[in-house]
């Protein structure tokens, strides 16, 4: 059994490759531990607020037969700011919370720094409508420009107050980075639908939109299923998100709410050709976010080592950090594919298989609560990988049955020559030249083994670095070679409408 010292160590592992990509040093106190708390509790306010809301308005098009796109905007919007009060609502009450729990007082820094952070939260709840409507018409290019400038401002505000103001609160540092990133964030959502779009402020805020229009009842059902989905997610699963915070937020989770409004607007009408279009969005989903995490899962692991050795030195790089990240880089493989396939799941699901996969999520949240238990008792911070990977491969799992028996289901329904079975299958997901990906990573790993010195890094590692860089061209021209118009369609997405 993991002792008291242990299980600490075990964190303070965990936390270390947590922080590695961001470049962030191994300081353990309360650097960390500000990073973390207040991760947590804007993760809390906003996903509370808007991910139920986000997921139900993007389906909301699909709903809406027959009327104009006016109409169908100003609905739109009048559910989406319904975030707003219920966002306040939630962020004060989060904050009474912190307070109470802890104790504090106005004076107290960490205190001041709990209020400045309600204020991001406000900013990002203002700029939520715009959002879930941006998300509606595919601007993908928009939240791309949008999102870089915003992380660039609040890097940028982080590096400023820490060279300028060293005397500063860490836990204030912290919050006006994060007051800069929302503030951003609005901006930038209101400037563009102000300055480069038809619309007037008065066509975006709730008060223009009518008192007469009663609200879409069944979107707001969609809104509260997915609200209390959000909330269970939330709970139970939040843990597993902060593990590989930066990989989920700057890379996948985007891609998957990008793809999720792509599903949702493709599922639309009656058409018995949608299940062909479906099943393409789907196949190119799945195909880029498995070429992302076959290209971690080939070169991450033997060159974990000499990363941590490289930015951090010996001490952190001989101790469990290194292993523990060799692991992360094959989690993200399935990570990747739980986040696409669950998008499809929820973007076409009706109300009731909706019901069922918060069941389902329910259920393997609890076994992941288990396996937590058992694992990290017995393998540690490795326990605790494993048992986010067995977690998610249970959801991929039933995902994956649900879109086989989707596209089965229009089979029957539509019984087409363009509508067989082999409409979409998963193997056909698999980027060509996958093979020498594979090779490669055996390649690199046996290079680890033979060449690298641990104790004679520098010109070893230069040994392995060229074997890794030279497999890692040949992967790319091979897999270029076969996919190139793949790639080509992926650099130039927004060409394309669809």
């Amino acid at each position: 059994m993991a002792s008291d010292a242990n299980l600490s160590r075990i964190f303070k592992y965990l936390l270390a490759t947590q922080f590695l990509s961001r470049g962030i040093p191994f300081i353990f106190n309360s650097w960390i531990v500000y990073a973390v708390q207040f991760h947590l509790f804007v993760t809390c306010v906003l996903f509370l607020s808007w991910e139920g809301f986000r997921r139900a308005c993007m389906r909301a098009e699909i709903r809406c037969d027959g009327t104009s796109t006016e109409e169908h905007t100003a609905k739109l919007l009048k559910a989406a700011w319904m975030t707003l009060p219920l966002g306040i609502v939630i962020t004060v009450s989060v904050c009474i919370f912190v307070f109470w729990w802890q104790g504090l007082s106005l004076s107290d820094p960490y205190a001041q720094a709990i209020l400045i952070n309600g204020c991001p939260c406000i900013l990002e709840l203002l700029a939520e409508p715009l959002y879930i409507l941006s998300q509606n018409l595919l601007l993908l290019e928009l939240r791309l420009i949008v999102e870089t400038i915003t992380t660039f401002s609040r890097c940028l505000i982080m590096y400023i107050l820490i060279v300028r103001q060293p005397n500063m609160a860490i836990g204030i540092i912290f919050a006006l980075s994060q007051t800069a990133y929302g503030a951003c964030l609005c901006i930038g959502y209101w400037s563009y639908f102000l300055l480069f779009c038809a619309f007037r402020v008065s066509d975006l805020l709730p008060s223009s939109l009518g008192t007469e229009m009663d609200y879409d009842k069944q979107l707001s059902n969609m809104c509260m299923l997915f609200t209390l989905q959000s909330f269970r997610k939330l709970i139970l699963q939040e843990g597993e998100k902060m593990l590989l915070v930066l990989v989920v937020r700057l890379v996948f989770l985007p891609f998957e709410e990008s793809s999720y409004a792509t599903f949702a607007r493709s599922s639309s009408g009656e058409d018995p050709r949608r299940s062909r279009k479906l099943a393409s969005y789907l196949t190119e989903a799945l195909k880029l976010v498995l070429l992302i995490g076959l290209v971690f899962m080939a070169f991450g692991p033997s060159f974990s080592y000499s990363l941590i050795r490289l930015l951090y030195g010996h001490k952190w790089s001989d101790g469990e950090a290194s292993t523990a990240l060799q692991y992360y880089c094959l989690y993200i493989i399935v990570l990747a594919m739980n986040g696409t396939s669950e998008a499809f799941l929820h973007a076409v699901a009706t109300e009731s298989q909706l019901k069922r996969s918060n069941d389902s999520l329910l259920v393997f949240s609890l076994l992941y609560v288990v396996l937590n238990v058992l694992l990290i008792r017995s393998a540690g911070a490795v326990g605790l990988i494993l048992a986010n990977s067995l977690n998610v491969i249970l959801r991929i799992a039933y995902s994956a049955v649900f879109i086989k028996h989707y596209f089965k289901a229009y089979t029957r329904n539509f019984p087409l020559p363009q509508l067989d079975s082999s409409a979409f299958t998963f193997r056909s997901c698999l980027p060509s030249g996958w093979t020498v990906l594979l090779f490669s990573g055996v390649t690199t790993v046996i290079s680890e083994r033979v060449f690298l010195d641990h104790n004679n890094f520098w010109p070893t590692f230069l040994v392995h670095f060229s074997i890794g860089f030279t497999c890692f061209g040949t992967s790319s021209a091979v897999i270029y070679q076969r996919e190139r118009p793949f790639i080509n369609k992926i650099i130039c997405f927004r060409n394309h409408g669809d």
